[in-house]
């Protein structure tokens, strides 16, 4: 989901966005194998979900009938965002219910900061094992300007929630946004979490805002190897930002990043994410759903 906060550091980008377009793009499947990566398999066929914020009018407007239109597109997982941390435990056990009737997963959840402090902890525990989530993820929005501010407020909360979610069978996981890729003191913040985390907190990627801050998401993969065991399939352009389509005008080297994702990352699922779009929402994640299952053909 989209980082709406003023960055002190948006200068940074205008001097890098092109060359880590370009260094990512051109990336031929060969340079993989410098970390022991392959072409994903012809067989492949690790499974997509969707992100609902994608859809979140829709979703406020009718839950059910928002859940049963993304199940029948052939979304075989669902990752549900803020609003469902206001359920009671038996709403949660209903949409278990629907989820169960159409045999469809939740793998993960997103969440606020607070949602991993001590005493937030056992409702957010309930919640999702109810749901059948296994990865509970934070999504910071609230500027950070320090490094040691996203290893003590970032890095250790995540740490510390993750030794107590480990106890239910769950894992702590973060996910990007923009201010994660804009260097602090020649370090990148989300370097800085992923090296002060456990192993088994998954750092989820968000494609789109690696590329718009001029990064390479195929280098991220390799060089935190079987931390990206999810990938948020969000697209962006030069041209029309966040409002692109999966697909659109060809500017993420998305069989490279699948490639990637699959051999080194250790990904058990993908997750696309419509940020924003020109028309419906339903329709723009049918598209990216059609586009995602031609690049696993």
């Amino acid at each position: 989901m989209l980082d709406k906060s003023n960055l002190s550091r948006r200068s940074y980008l205008s001097g890098t966005l092109l060359a880590g377009l370009v260094a990512a793009a051109a990336r031929p499947l060969s340079a993989l194998g410098a970390s022991g990566a392959s072409p994903v398999p012809s067989d492949s066929k690790i499974p997509i979900g969707l992100e609902l914020f994608s859809v979140r009018n829709d979703l406020a407007k009718d839950l059910n009938g928002t859940i049963r239109r993304v199940v029948a597109m052939g979304f075989p997982i669902l990752e549900f965002f803020g609003p469902y941390y206001q359920w009671t435990p038996a709403q949660a056990k209903d949409v278990r219910k629907l989820m169960d009737d159409l045999n469809v997963r939740c793998l993960s959840t997103h969440n606020d900061v607070a949602a991993f402090t001590p005493a937030s902890l056992p409702k957010t525990i309930e919640l999702n094992r109810i749901l059948g989530a296994h990865y509970i993820v934070m999504v910071r929005r609230e500027p950070i300007d320090s490094m040691d501010a996203w290893k003590r407020d970032v890095a250790d909360v995540l740490t510390a929630a993750n030794n107590t979610l480990n106890q239910h069978e769950m894992h702590a996981a973060y996910h990007n946004h923009e201010q994660e890729w804009l260097p602090i003191q020649g370090k990148l913040p989300l370097q800085v979490i992923a090296s002060n985390t456990p192993a088994d907190v998954m750092m989820q990627l968000d494609a789109g805002t690696c590329l718009k801050t001029g990064n390479d998401p195929i280098a991220w993969i390799e060089r935190n190897p079987g931390r990206t065991k999810s990938v948020h399939l969000k697209e962006w352009t030069p041209t029309r930002g966040y409002r692109a389509v999966l697909g659109d005008d060809g500017v993420t080297p998305w069989s490279n990043l699948l490639a990637a994702a699959e051999s080194v990352g250790g990904v058990e699922y993908y997750i696309l994410e419509q940020e924003e779009c020109d028309f419906e929402p339903m329709d723009a994640v049918k598209r990216g759903l059609a586009v995602f299952k031609k690049l696993q053909s």
